[in-house]
């Protein structure tokens, strides 16, 4: 019995040397407190799509490219399908009635009128209404691009002219389908000429 307890006194006594003492004295000065902080880093700059511009444009022709590519229409030949079927249709004139008289919207009394000539009393008479509704005259180029895309007619082809890589002729049946025409005619030649006339911005790509 002697020997277990004393045992039992000798390992009580190294476990008091083996453990550490707590100490109440301020930590060295020399140690460094100061929290890890990972560094975020910056964001990334996003690279601007490529930008299509016409060489020799008009203001509005210029303007109805910016429209398009600003609605997600980036490749090349489909721009120059609308743009030429535009042209084909008007000219570019917002005041045109079909027959080449520039009556503006209230005295187009026959025929197609505007941009992309509405003919059927249902689309011209919706030009009026979109063009009252959102506070805008039916013979400006705003409301006539905000009808042209808010159609029937083009969202059942929108998706044809999101889809990059496609031919002039693999895009003109969606114009058809869009505008309801016969024939290519000018429409086709015209849209080699606006593609031929198209370059990338030198702004978009040097960034």
């Amino acid at each position: 019995m002697n020997l277990l307890k004393r045992i039992t006194s000798i390992v009580g006594a190294t476990c008091l040397v083996v453990l550490p003492a707590c100490s109440n004295d301020r930590l060295d000065d020399s140690v460094n407190l100061t929290p890890i902080i990972k560094k975020s880093e910056p964001p990334k700059e996003e690279t601007p799509e490529p930008r299509w511009v016409g060489i020799e444009f008009t203001s509005i022709e210029s303007q109805v490219l910016k429209f398009l590519q600003d609605k997600g229409i980036s490749d090349r030949a489909a721009l120059a399908t609308i743009m030429g079927n535009i042209k084909q249709e008007s000219k570019f004139h917002t005041e045109i009635c079909e027959g080449g008289s520039k009556t503006g919207y209230d005295r187009c009394y026959s025929g197609g009128f505007g941009l992309i000539q509405w003919t059927t009393p249902s689309r011209y008479r919706g030009l009026g209404t979109f063009a009252k509704t959102n506070g805008l005259c039916p013979n400006s180029l705003e409301a006539q691009l905000g009808w042209m895309i808010s159609e029937t007619e083009w969202r059942q082809v929108e998706y044809v002219w999101k889809t990059p890589g496609k031919s002039i002729d693999g895009y003109m049946w969606a114009a058809k389908r869009w505008l309801g025409w016969g024939i290519h005619g000018n429409r086709t030649t015209y849209a080699h000429q606006y593609y031929n006339s198209l370059t990338l911005d030198n702004i978009s790509t040097n960034n």
